[in-house]
């Protein structure tokens, strides 16, 4: 008996079963953390905003001193291919994330570990979106927890450069976690700021202000940039600011946003009930509706037909 059908990837210049993948030990990706990777979703199997998601990953490579020897029309084109292969198997209800990785990949026999190699890694692959798993937080909002552990500091490794070592996000993420399983951890910076989660920034609204960690602290998302496009088209006032967790604790409502979720209203911070309590809150409710009209798709409706009976 055949198993299940199984999902494609692309790896260094071939299309194969994602079992087929194999990345050496030696990799710098995996010893080192030496990569970066840029991750777009799907909307009904057409990737949104790929190319500003290939130009931030462009971006963070050449922070990085880093060729993958491709140009950026060409990764555009792979992941465009790679999501028309794994199509039959995304499912009427499923969407993907499209991810591009690239690590300096294996120094040659006998190189200078520190000099990096010529020689890099390249991956473009599909994963599932876990719209089961998170349904509850479109229903109830996401609890988020600021924990002790703080943001790498700029002047250390950018944030803006979207790299493979999530180190430090992971482990704030670790401790949120073993506060409350289901929170999403919020970290500050070492002046004691918010500034981001694993994969997702923070939007608060204060005074009726749409108000926002600054950009030089985090990685500014696509989406994040989207809402803040949306925002001025409603005419809604928005600002990059310091906040800290006083702003946090003190706002009339706020949400995370990330490709996965676009948007996605809070409703706790450290345990405390933010607002009124009202989910999700009016300019949640306004940013979420326009978000969702400006990709034609009911992202919200999505991930609530997810819910378990």
């Amino acid at each position: 008996m055949s198993g299940s059908p199984e999902r494609t990837a692309w790896f260094n210049g071939d299309f194969l079963p994602e079992s087929a993948v194999r990345i050496p030990f030696r990799d710098r990706g995996f010893i080192h953390g030496d990569g970066v990777f840029d991750t777009a979703r799907t909307f009904r199997g057409r990737i949104h905003k790929l190319e500003e998601h290939v130009a931030r990953l462009y971006r963070s490579m050449a922070y990085l001193k880093l060729d993958c020897g491709l140009a950026p029309e060409q990764l555009i084109s792979i992941s465009r291919e790679l999501v028309a292969r794994n199509e039959p198997l995304r499912g009427a209800e499923g969407d993907w994330w499209v991810t591009q990785r690239v690590t300096r990949g294996v120094p040659a026999e006998g190189a200078d570990d520190r000099a990096g190699s010529d020689r890099p890694t390249i991956i473009v692959e599909c994963t599932p979106l876990p719209l089961a798993r998170r349904a509850p937080l479109f229903r109830d909002g996401i609890d988020v927890v600021i924990p002790w552990v703080r943001r790498t500091p700029p002047e250390s490794l950018s944030p803006r450069a979207k790299t493979q070592n999530y180190l430090n996000l992971a482990l704030g993420q670790l401790e949120a976690s073993a506060q409350a399983p289901e929170a999403w951890a919020v970290l500050l910076d070492l002046e004691g700021n918010l500034t981001e989660g694993i994969g997702c920034n923070v939007f608060l609204v204060i005074d009726g202000r749409l108000k926002t960690p600054r950009a030089q602290k985090v990685l500014p998302g696509i989406t994040r940039e989207t809402v803040m496009e949306l925002a001025a088209e409603l005419g809604i006032a928005v600002e990059e600011t310091d906040l800290d967790p006083y702003d946090a604790l003190t706002a009339e409502e706020g949400f995370l946003t990330s490709t996965s979720l676009c948007l996605c209203p809070i409703r706790s911070i450290d345990g405390r009930p933010l607002g009124g309590g009202k989910l999700p809150g009016t300019v949640t409710e306004r940013l979420t509706r326009a978000f969702s009209e400006s990709v034609q798709f009911d992202f919200v409706g999505q991930y609530l037909s997810h819910l378990a009976a």
